[in-house]
């Protein structure tokens, strides 16, 4: 008997696979890490292949610890770190450089170049500022500069695809060249309005119609998979979205107004701004939410810092102040406040709403007084602040106070880092039994586009709050702390 749903969450450091069971409930997961690559200051890479090994291990770990089978599972929901490209060849699957991770800014001149002459336009077209970030400055240069890629082009047998993309092909064995309508519109050549690739675009970035894939809803038949170690033949793929917007689902945003952050690698905010394309004029992005079957294109509001669950990372493996990531919450303890110590953790550029590709990060206010603690507890504020300059900027565009924002990924288990989010943006925070959001709104999607469930009033019910995090300082004490920031933010900006 088919009985679960599995759902891919391939992340930036690692993909997790998880099983949900038909009532919603999660009843096993495994999360695999791999390599991060550094060819030069401010350049991202990961090997495809590691990404693939990553997921079949987390998979088969996944079936086993629950002693499932892969012909138990009856479809197949994938989600993925966006904007990262991986270029192939389509008749053999070559892979023809490392993927091009979103937080590389080996770009940051061509968009400079550009930038004049096109961030209007681009704005207009796919609601995203000209940045590094996303996937079209990173298509062109592998373009022009890598000959693997400029042979394959030249053969008309070059294919480009997000995360989302390559492992399609992979779990089909190249029969499913596709990627879904949410993660189209983090690649800066789709358009916002039509949901299709803009021709005007693609002849800017170089970029061949041939070599993207075909656009498709969030949720419905993508495909099915060929015979694989963790899945049987002709399992149905029937939903793929962006891991944000997947967490938006998964988080049962689905009115609009409705918004969560996740705290995962860097943080990410959006809010659910219905079918309405909702242009900010605040720093934040337009975006895609999901497109359902054959309904109408939702949109979202996004902001996002680069640098979040990652800032902790590198107190542990940079500077060697915690043993593990969860020990940063009892050393930030240990103070008050962070003594004057700020830390602003622009380490790959300022994402929304300040858009600085060549910010680098800062630490100021030392002391002969200042300890380990003091900088962690800065570190868990910075993350706290970067999210309420969103925030505040979204509140701007829709110009109305957020009653709530719903909380997931690693970091909101830290509840000195949730009380200091509900304090800095004066809003109610509510974190969720399962936090592993990006996951299930993953399985969510493939459990509507295969019909299990008919409707999302149907998941609506199955989302359960575990904690409530309400405002604990004045406004007064917190638009001071803020006043801070500010003045820390402004050091680091470079032009």
């Amino acid at each position: 008997m088919k009985k679960f749903i599995m759902a891919i969450d391939q992340g930036t450091t690692g993909s997790t696979v998880l099983l949900m069971d038909q009532s919603g409930k999660v009843v096993s997961k495994a999360t695999v890490d791999y390599k991060q690559i550094y060819p030069q200051p401010g350049w991202v890479e990961h090997n495809p292949d590691d990404i693939w090994q990553s997921v079949q291990a987390s998979a088969e770990q996944c079936l086993k610890k629950i002693n499932a089978s892969q012909d138990e599972i009856f479809t197949i929901g994938i989600t993925n770190q966006r904007e990262t490209v991986v270029a192939f060849r389509k008749s053999t699957g070559e892979i023809l450089h490392n993927a091009i991770v979103w937080q590389c800014r080996r770009t940051s001149k061509m968009c400079d170049q550009l930038r004049k002459k096109w961030s209007v336009k681009i704005k207009s077209k796919t609601g995203l500022v000209l940045d590094p970030y996303f996937s079209a400055t990173k298509m062109r240069w592998l373009i022009e500069n890598v000959d693997s890629v400029k042979r394959a082009l030249k053969d008309n047998d070059l294919a480009f695809g997000n995360i989302d993309t390559f492992l399609m092909w992979k779990l089909s064995g190249g029969q499913v060249y596709a990627t879904d309508v949410s993660n189209a519109s983090r690649t800066m050549l789709m358009n916002l309005k039509t949901g299709q690739w803009d021709s005007e675009l693609l002849k800017l970035f170089k970029v061949p119609v041939s070599s993207l894939p075909e656009i498709k809803s969030s949720s419905g038949l993508f495909g099915k998979t060929s015979s694989q170690k963790f899945v049987a033949a002709n399992t149905p793929i029937t939903g793929v979205a962006g891991d944000q917007q997947s967490a938006l689902f998964g988080q049962a945003c689905f009115s609009e107004g409705e918004s969560k952050c996740t705290f995962g690698t860097g943080s990410f905010i959006l809010m659910n701004t219905g079918s309405k394309i909702l242009k900010s004029k605040a720093g934040c992005l337009t975006t895609v939410a999901w497109k359902l079957g054959n309904g109408k294109i939702q949109y979202a509001l996004e902001g996002g810092a680069f640098i979040c669950g990652a800032a902790v990372g590198w107190l542990r493996d940079g500077l060697n102040l915690i043993e593990k990531s969860s020990d940063v919450e009892a050393l930030a303890k240990q103070v008050d406040s962070t003594d004057g110590v700020e830390f602003v953790p622009a380490l790959t550029g300022l994402g929304a709403p300040y858009w600085n590709a060549n910010a680098r990060g800062e630490i100021t206010g030392l002391t002969r007084g200042t300890t380990k603690a003091h900088i962690a507890r800065a570190t868990l504020e910075a993350m706290a602040l970067q999210n309420a300059d969103i925030l505040l900027a979204m509140q701007k565009d829709l110009k109305k106070k957020m009653k709530r924002l719903r909380v997931d990924g690693g970091a909101a288990a830290n509840n000195l880092l949730m009380q200091l989010q509900s304090d800095y943006i004066q809003t109610v925070v509510d974190r969720p039994v399962q936090i592993e959001t990006t996951a299930i709104g993953a399985a969510y999607l493939a459990g509507l586009g295969i019909g299990h469930w008919k409707s999302s009033d149907e998941i609506r019910e199955i989302w359960k709050k575990e904690s409530e995090f309400k405002p604990a300082q004045s406004l007064k004490s917190v638009n001071k702390r803020r006043e801070s920031w500010k003045l820390a933010i402004k050091k680091v900006q470079i032009k």
